[in-house]
């Protein structure tokens, strides 16, 4: 489990056909490197892996063809990536609950800086409608969390749709990820909310039937995502 707060960068290199190394920027060595045992998770660029070597600079990493096939780690040789190292108990939680588990890919589709922040808008690659619609529109809500190669971002506009939404990224973050290295089309490994995911599937699977009475049921279990309305909250007690 991460928390989407990034600690550094660090460069990638493919090792075979399986294995990831990483070597950390020397800025962030000390964070990182000290506490990291065999086993650990770290997160590349979004990505939980398996540390099962450390180097002087960095660590080598497990991939598996299927990671490497549904995120940007199989085409990203020499390039920086972000990394966080997991969530340890009693640890602040200053982003959201990340868990590595990509749902898949965007692209950034627009970068403007402002006077205070870069606005960046990300949306679906062609290849990757398809999933997009199916693993990550769906969680996509204004001010909802999300993480964009890691990184734990608040939606600040999107469509009704979710095919594609605006983050406003402070300078701090722009400058100390790989947010300032995106162009036009780049590629980024996507995740949704995990929490927005449970409700989703507590509302699709009608669990919530358990708990009320057979009379409120027509009222009380929304029968899209679009049904879950600020009205709709506050008539059930959520507001």
């Amino acid at each position: 489990m991460f928390t989407g707060l990034i600690q550094g960068l660090g460069t990638l290199t493919r090792r075979g056909e399986d294995e990831i190394e990483i070597s950390c920027m020397r800025a962030v060595r000390e964070l990182i490197l000290p506490g990291l045992a065999l086993g650990d998770s770290v997160a590349v660029d979004g990505v939980c892996l398996t540390v099962v070597e450390i180097l002087p600079q960095g660590f080598v990493a497990i991939a598996s063809p299927e990671t490497l096939g549904r995120t940007t780690l199989g085409d990203r040789a020499n390039a920086f990536v972000n990394l966080e190292t997991s969530l340890r108990a009693g640890s602040k939680i200053g982003g959201h609950f990340v868990t590595g588990h990509v749902d898949g890919l965007g692209c950034l589709q627009e970068s403007v800086e402002t006077g205070s922040s870069w606005e960046m808008t990300f949306g679906a690659p062609a290849e990757w409608a398809s999933l997009w619609q199916e693993q990550i529109a769906p969680y996509i809500i204004p001010k909802g969390s999300i993480a964009v190669n890691g990184i734990s971002l608040t939606v600040a506009d999107c469509d009704p749709g979710g095919n594609w939404f605006k983050v406003a990224v402070i300078p701090h973050s722009f400058q100390e990820t790989n947010l300032r290295y995106l162009e036009r089309g780049s590629l980024v490994n996507m995740e949704g909310d995990i929490l927005g995911k449970y409700v989703a599937k507590f509302i699709r699977s009608g669990l919530g039937d358990r708990a009320i009475g057979d009379s409120q049921k027509a009222t009380s279990n929304p029968k899209n995502m679009n049904d879950i309305t600020p009205d709709f909250l506050a008539e059930h007690g959520f507001i």
